[in-house]
């Protein structure tokens, strides 16, 4: 797995370690990302632009696409397909998570559960097969019946 940038001690640092030139366009779109991070938000390419304009930095939007693929492919980004059509990102990590987006509101929301990734690997196991990586993406609706029950109703 990746590294988790927030833990970072500079993030010129680890581009250098991963093999990639320490570029202001690099160092912006990280810096995008840990923030997105800390409130758990996974963005497409056109929000990173966003965010950029709106603290005077500019940068195209085929430069943002460009640099997210370099930092996928070293490992510091990593790149979701919800099957919302657009691509979303967050910088990669060791705090193995899952995800549900809800197909009402589109929020993503993260998870963990330890058991899952026991059953997968005992089922990998089973086959006769080692699990080495995998993705789960459950997609949600609000239960309207805990919604009622939750707000007294």
């Amino acid at each position: 797995m990746g590294r988790v940038y927030s833990r970072m001690v500079s993030p010129k640092r680890e581009l250098r370690k991963v093999g990639l030139t320490v570029t202001m366009s690099r160092i912006k779109v990280l810096d995008v990302l840990a923030s997105a991070q800390t409130e758990s938000r996974h963005l497409r390419a056109e929000e990173i632009y966003k965010c950029l304009m709106s603290t005077g930095d500019s940068m195209s939007v085929g430069t943002i696409y460009r640099v997210l693929a370099q930092l996928e492919m070293a490992g510091l980004v990593v790149r979701h397909n919800f099957d919302t059509g657009q691509a979303r990102y967050e910088l990669a990590g060791d705090d193995r998570h899952d995800h549900m987006v809800c197909m009402d509101s589109g929020e993503i929301i993260e998870f963990r559960d330890q058991q899952i990734i026991e059953q997968q690997k005992r089922i990998a196991k089973e086959q006769g097969y080692e699990l080495v990586d995998y993705r789960l993406v459950l997609f949600v609706r609000k239960d309207i019946r805990t919604e009622k029950s939750v707000g007294g109703i």
